[in-house]
This record gives C-alpha cells, structure tokens and sequence, in this order.
C-alpha cells in the first residue's frame, strides 16, 4: 500500500509518502508562503529524491480540514487534480484528528487547539484506547475558556498542541486547573506523516471518496461568507463563488 498525504490546513505545509507503515518521505515547511507557492515544488522534491512515480500511488490522504479556509482550498484543488489525473481515490483525514495522532499511544487526554481567530480555536479532546485513536469530542470550533471548562470538568492531565496554543497560553494557564503540558516542537504542528499514517487505516477499510466527491470540511462560515449572508447574498451563489479555485491538471 502506498499513500501520498497532503496537509495545507493551517500554516505549516506538508507532504508525505507512507508504503506499508514506513515513512518513506516527508517534507514539512512552517514559514509564511502562500500553499500555492510550496506544496507543488514539495511533492516535485520528495518524488524525484525518492524515485517515486506518481501512477505508483493506491490513494491519496488528504487534511480534509477543519484550518484556514484558503489552505484548504488549495490542498484540496491539489488533492482533487491528482486524485482525476492519475485516477486515484482520495482518502479525507479530520485535521484535528490527525494532530492528536502525532502524539500516538500517549497518556491522558490529547487536545490539538488550532488558531480560528476571534478567541475561537478549531479542537477536539482524544486519548487512545487500546492503541487506537478514539475521541471524547469529535473535532469542533469552540470559544478557549469553553474548551478549558471541559477539560476542568473531566478532571485528567491534558497535553495541548497546534497553533492554538501559544496565542492562548496565558488564558490557559489562568483557566486551566489540571496537569497540562505542551507538546514539543516536532510534535506541535499539522504533519503529512500523520495524516498518511490515518490515511493507511481509513484506506485499508474501505474509507475513501472520489476527487469529485471530496469537498474541504470547514466547520464554519468564512469571514467573506459571513459578509455576504449579512447582505442578504443567497447561499447557493456563496457556494458557487467559494468553488472557483480550480484543480492543476496533473495529467
């Protein structure tokens, strides 16, 4: 089995190739350039150091989201044109989901907080179980001091992760009232090696979409979304104008 992963859901890009539970390459960039500009010459970079031929894949794993709405978009348009060029499936990874499997098989709860801005983090709570991924609360974008709350009510030591984290540190440790920890720095952010390491899991059960069928997972309106459901613009014609970044053809 061999699976291309992709992950643009926040500032960091990432590309990974995983064959038979080995990481073969992975190349991980966390520094302000536009997703357009890096995740191509990545993927161009990891192929030619490793002799990989694309038509070799068997899917595509892809950071379906939640993150930043126009990372998204072009991770996805990305994802979307190879997975039509070579004829490949592509296999959706929660974005959160894949942040708490960098910190695989660890103890006490696991609570990724990507930065959703207006004191907002997209989250979710996990802790394995049996070595398997499992989640106390799916991925979601909840206020910072609602998300402390919970934490505080189940009452067990937290390690926190994302992006989220650092801009929120001193409300955290002001709300906070459990063991909490922060992830080190080659944890702490969205990596293509552990959306391909879920994407294995997801694709050897059967878990996967066609290019055509897979759409990002925002969670919630853009800000230009929002401006425009204010002024009154009908929501079929947002989803028309959302959809206007087209695939690169691969072929």
């Amino acid at each position: 089995m061999k699976i291309l992963a992709i992950d643009s859901s926040g500032l960091v890009a990432s590309v990974a190739l995983l064959e038979d539970d080995t990481l073969l390459a992975e190349y991980t960039v966390n520094y302000k350039k536009t997703h357009s500009q890096t995740l191509l010459p990545m993927l161009d970079a990891i192929a030619q150091m490793i002799d990989l031929e694309l038509n070799s894949i068997d899917a595509i794993a892809i950071s379906k989201g939640p993150g930043s709405f126009t990372g998204l978009r072009i991770g996805s348009a990305t994802a979307k044109g190879l997975g039509l060029a070579l004829d490949k499936p592509l296999v959706e990874v929660p974005t959160v989901d894949a942040l708490a499997y960098n910190l695989y098989d660890a103890q006490g709860l696991i609570v990724p907080m990507m930065d959703a801005r207006r004191a907002q983090v997209y989250t979710g709570i996990y802790r394995f179980v049996n070595h398997e991924l499992t989640a106390v609360k799916a991925q979601c974008a909840e206020a910072v001091e609602d998300l402390m709350e919970e934490l505080n009510c189940l009452g067990e030591p937290v390690i926190l992760l994302g992006d989220g984290v650092q801009p929120y540190l001193d409300r955290i440790r002001e709300l906070l009232k459990v063991p909490f920890t922060v992830a080190p720095a080659h944890l702490n952010r969205q990596r293509a090696g552990a959306v391909g390491a879920l994407g294995e899991k997801y694709f050897s059960r059967g878990m996967t979409v066609t290019a055509d069928e897979h759409r990002p997972e925002y969670l919630r309106a853009s800000q230009a979304e929002r401006e425009q459901t204010a002024r009154g613009v009908p929501v079929k014609e947002i989803e028309k104008n959302s959809e206007k970044l087209k695939p690169r053809d691969y072929s």
